[in-house]
Parts: structure tokens; C-alpha cells; sequence
């Protein structure tokens, strides 16, 4: 697992390998915390290397959302797999993020 941040002058690039599950999640909610703290409330959180999201990831999506929403920002999605994509339909949240396909359109959207 590797969390990787970039920083943009609309948005800040939060980038994560493997799994997000119980072990990892509480760093992926650092990095959003972190990116926040810095004043970034647009954020895009790169999945291009993300094989699986455990209900504690989507908490911390959610709630990183919930937090972002609260400063006029938001969290959107970049390559985001199709079994995690089916998740968020199941649980009824795939209208709650923004999901696009490469990271260049994710940052061009704010």
C-alpha cells in the first residue's frame, strides 16, 4: 500500500495502490485530512491502482465527501474498477461521486 498526493492550483491528486480495507483505511483518511487541513477541499482521489474497497473505504469516501461538501468542494473518482463500481450501486452511492476515467479530465472538472 502506497498513498501519494499531488498538489494542483484547483485541487489536490490523492493516489492509492492496492487495497483499501480495514489495515489501510485510517491512512487513506490522513491523506484526505491532510489535503483539507492544506485547504484543498477539491479533491480526486486516483483508483487506478485500487483492487478493492472495503466498507471502512467508503466510509472514509463518504465522509471525506461529507467534509469537502461542507467548503463548497467535493471528492471525485479517477478509474475506479467495475466490481467497486457495482459496490457503490448496490449500497445506492454511485450518484454521490463523480467518477471519470483519466485524471486529467477529474482535475479539468473543478
Amino acid at each position: 500500500m502506497e498513498i501519494t498526493t499531488t498538489e494542483y492550483n484547483r485541487c489536490e491528486v490523492v493516489k492509492m495502490t492496492g487495497r483499501v480495507d480495514t489495515y489501510t483505511a485510517p491512512k487513506l483518511q490522513e491523506a484526505m485530512d491532510a489535503a483539507m487541513d492544506a485547504g484543498k477541499h477539491n479533491i480526486v482521489f486516483d483508483m487506478t491502482e485500487v483492487d478493492f474497497l472495503s466498507s471502512k473505504g467508503l466510509w472514509v469516501l463518504t465522509e471525506t465527501q461529507k467534509k469537502c461538501k461542507k467548503q463548497k468542494g467535493k471528492l471525485v473518482l479517477v478509474n475506479t474498477d467495475e466490481k467497486i463500481r457495482k459496490s457503490f450501486e448496490l449500497v445506492g452511492m454511485s450518484d454521490y461521486f463523480d467518477i471519470y476515467e483519466d485524471v486529467t479530465a477529474a482535475v479539468g472538472s473543478f
